[in-house]
């Protein structure tokens, strides 16, 4: 049985005061949902506050993107100081995740397939837990090119991992024409995009038991009313969850995925 991940993309928004406030509010009721993993990504700004926050319970903290190189090298040598960017090493002081490859990231910032592999690989070496976003856009899929986006996304992502080191990662499933639009994949279309093109790519690449330990997420458009008819899917392990995140009744979510998964165990 995969164990499964809800995770809370909160993009760029909340100061450090407002998260502080925030997650003091939804703090207990997502700590008392033990039987799923539970991860907030905030902004860099609030990761310290936060870490000091979320220290005592069981929830998870994540970054919403990070460098590959561990720090930056003087301004005059060829790789650059990366002015701006955040590395693994810092990261790994703050949180336990860190999502990568983000449709956002790649539409607005020009990220590639071969720039979030070589992220995964330092997010990896630094003991950090990969989300690895994968999709496709709504020109991609009403032309029918789903699979084929889809599955060379993970295919290069995931080039030069071992099969250990992908089964114990998580890939979002966010097409990109649901994010952030009100508009859902259905749970049968998300289900059969993570089964047959993302669990099937990887078993050509490594094998079926691997596909099968790998969790899987879908992004796009999760609320707490529609989540459980996501959730019940059985290649659906979780969600990266977006604008729903941002309101108290993230709580519900989570609850109502644990649920359908049959893994609510409050305290």
């Amino acid at each position: 049985m995969r164990r499964p991940i809800l995770a809370a993309n909160w993009k760029m928004n909340k100061t450090i005061a407002e998260a502080i406030d925030f997650v003091r509010a939804i703090r207990r009721g997502l700590n008392e949902i033990e039987s799923v993993d539970r991860v907030l990504c905030p902004p860099y700004t609030a990761l310290a506050a936060l870490k000091d926050l979320l220290l005592p319970t069981g929830i998870l903290l994540g970054a919403q993107n990070m460098h590959w190189e561990e720090k930056g090298l003087p301004s005059s040598a060829a790789k650059g100081a990366y002015t701006g960017e955040v590395s693994p090493r810092m990261l790994k002081e703050l949180c336990q995740v860190v999502v990568l490859g983000h449709s956002e990231r790649r539409t607005y910032f020009g990220e590639t397939d071969e720039k979030v592999n070589r992220k995964v690989k330092a997010a990896l070496a630094y003991g950090l837990l990969p989300i690895v976003c994968v999709g496709e856009t709504e020109a991609q899929y009403d032309a029918g090119q789903t699979g084929t986006v889809v599955g060379g996304q993970v295919r290069e992502c995931l080039a030069g991992l071992s099969a250990d080191q992908v089964a114990g990662l998580v890939i979002a499933y966010e097409p990109v024409w649901a994010i952030g639009t009100g508009k859902a994949a259905t749970p049968g279309g998300a289900g059969a995009v993570i089964g047959l093109t993302i669990r099937g790519t990887i078993a050509e690449m490594f094998n079926e038991a691997t596909a099968q330990a790998v969790r899987v997420q879908y992004g796009g458009s999760a609320t707490a009313a529609n989540i459980a008819e996501f959730m019940a899917h059985p290649d659906i392990d979780g969600a990266l969850v977006g604008g729903a995140s941002l309101k108290p009744d993230f709580v519900d979510l989570v609850r109502n995925a644990a649920q359908a998964k049959g893994a609510l165990n409050d305290r």
